[in-house]
């Protein structure tokens, strides 16, 4: 499920990202996106690859990683995001929530550290 008001575009300096273009209240959940898990092997192969930016660690022992379908993988990062994604695990979804209010027309972003506001490093230099 992807919400309609929600479209990839060309950001400024990020290459492609998601906007919306409704208002959007906090808490909404704009996408649920099934994921495809692959286990410790695969990630190897994976982390080879132009994909491993966009693979998730995955499962409560995060030794497993999945590939999220839909818009997920083309949301951009921000330290302090305006959306969050939920693992479930068991039914192999992620859930994108707006954490605040959005205006039409904004940028939506996740932090790829997992928590909204998580300010750790990442394994690329962010923008």
């Amino acid at each position: 499920m992807i919400l309609p008001c929600l479209f990839i575009s060309l950001t400024e300096n990020m290459g492609k990202g998601v906007f919306t273009s409704e208002r959007l209240e906090a808490k909404t959940i704009i996408e649920v996106a099934p994921v495809i898990v692959m286990d410790a092997n695969d990630r190897k192969l994976l982390d080879q690859t132009l994909l491993h930016d966009y693979i998730f660690e995955w499962g409560t022992e995060r030794n497993q990683c999945c590939m999220a379908l839909g818009y997920v993988p083309m949301y951009n990062h921000s330290f302090i995001s305006n959306c969050e994604y939920e693992m479930d695990f068991d039914e192999h979804l992620i859930y994108i929530k707006t954490v605040r209010d959005i205006e039409q027309g904004e940028e939506l972003f996740i932090n790829y550290n997992g928590d909204w506001n998580d300010e750790k490093p990442l394994w690329f230099e962010a923008t």
